[in-house]
């Protein structure tokens, strides 16, 4: 069942997201550091360059879960309705970041800023693992049975439903938490990388972020190698006219079948490596951010492609196979995707929006004397 040209754009506007966010989790990645560093006034330069930034992961967290409402609302509802423990420990770790950057300073406050920086380095861990978790669950399946035919019973018209534990199961499985931990190292390593670029502060600092660099940047390496090798050898569910089939090595099958992917894969892990690399032997090069970065967007792309594409179930269900979902069965009607399709039409305009700004915050690296200005 070829998925029509409509839903096919939204897997690839959401894959899109997908790697923005998985980008942007810098942010979480860098408050994981601040403990790292015993400078005071360093400290102060990480949180000052990364309270610059941490809205446009949150803002993207949102349009992701916004895509995924508008366009795969079969999807939205299974996932964030039924696995909410999840979602709920998910949000909880971002509004704690929120209320972090906004109180941290502030005269007054009932808690020490230490208590905040705390809370941010919760936000840091337990926002990437378990958004990890949330994504290994369209490879590796959730607890979930779908009846539409419920819609009609008015006692109780919910379609979805999932086991009681109501996604803290998907924690505890090992393979969701291989693709969590190698999310976390990955933001780890980016978050470092754009410290690098983006601040200037005594020589010592540079060697320590330096340094997290190559310790995380080669954990995060080994992980995801490991990560691939089992979603390679992992078994899959296609559907076909006869119903869903599971397929054993489903994912190698989805590569090669997209055989294009692989050199554009390869080159984006070797962008990643290079940032990775060429920062931590380098006493001067700066840029690393940005082939990691541009690097991650890609290879995020790939792997939903490889999860969504070839009649492949992006979220299988272990309870009951008949009720995994594709790009076929969860999408909206045509007349939603078409009328979503023109409101889509608006986001070059907000990424040239974000570059801008972007660009006018870093127009100059962060330095000591940025910590007296309060313009």
């Amino acid at each position: 069942m070829e998925p029509t040209f409509l839903q096919t754009y939204w897997w690839i506007v959401i894959s899109i997201l997908g790697g923005l966010l998985v980008f942007l989790l810098f942010v979480q990645g860098g408050q994981t550091l601040f403990l790292t560093n015993s400078n005071k006034q360093s400290q102060a330069l990480m949180v000052t360059s990364l309270g610059r930034k941490w809205e446009l992961t949150f803002t993207t967290l949102v349009v992701f879960g916004g895509a995924f409402f508008a366009a795969f609302p079969l999807f939205y509802s299974t996932s964030f309705g039924g696995a909410y423990w999840l979602w709920m420990l998910i949000l909880f770790s971002f509004v704690v970041q929120a209320v972090s950057y906004e109180f941290r300073t502030r005269k007054g406050n009932l808690f020490s800023t230490r208590t905040y920086d705390i809370c941010l380095v919760f936000n840091g861990l337990f926002g990437c693992v378990l958004l990890g978790v949330a994504v290994g669950m369209m490879f590796f399946g959730g607890h979930f049975t779908i009846v539409k035919t419920n819609i009609l019973d008015t006692a109780s018209p919910v379609i979805s439903q999932w086991a009681p534990s109501h996604g803290i199961e998907a924690i505890f499985n090992w393979r969701n938490l291989l693709l969590g931990f190698t999310v976390f190292f990955l933001a780890r390593t980016l978050g470092a990388l754009y410290f690098i670029n983006n601040i200037r502060d005594q020589k010592d600092f540079g060697v320590t972020m330096r340094t997290q660099t190559l310790i995380n940047g080669t954990i995060f390496a080994l992980l995801f190698v490991s990560f691939v090798i089992v979603l390679m050898l992992s078994p899959g569910l296609r559907m076909t006219y006869s119903g869903f089939v599971l397929e054993p090595n489903c994912y190698w099958h989805n590569l090669l079948a997209m055989w294009w992917l692989i050199p554009v894969l390869l080159l984006a892990v070797i962008a990643v490596l290079y940032g990775i690399y060429r920062t931590a032997f380098s006493s001067t090069f700066t840029k690393g951010i940005w082939y990691a970065g541009v690097g991650t967007v890609v290879v995020v792309i790939i792997l939903f492609w490889l999860a969504g594409f070839n009649d492949t179930a992006y979220y299988p269900s272990i309870t009951d196979t008949d009720s995994s979902l594709t790009i076929v069965n969860s999408s909206s009607t045509p007349f939603t995707l078409t009328a979503m399709s023109y409101a889509s039409l608006i986001i070059p305009v907000v990424l040239f929006y974000i570059v801008y700004v972007w660009k006018k915050m870093n127009s100059r690296p962060i330095t000591p004397a940025d910590l007296n200005q309060h313009d």
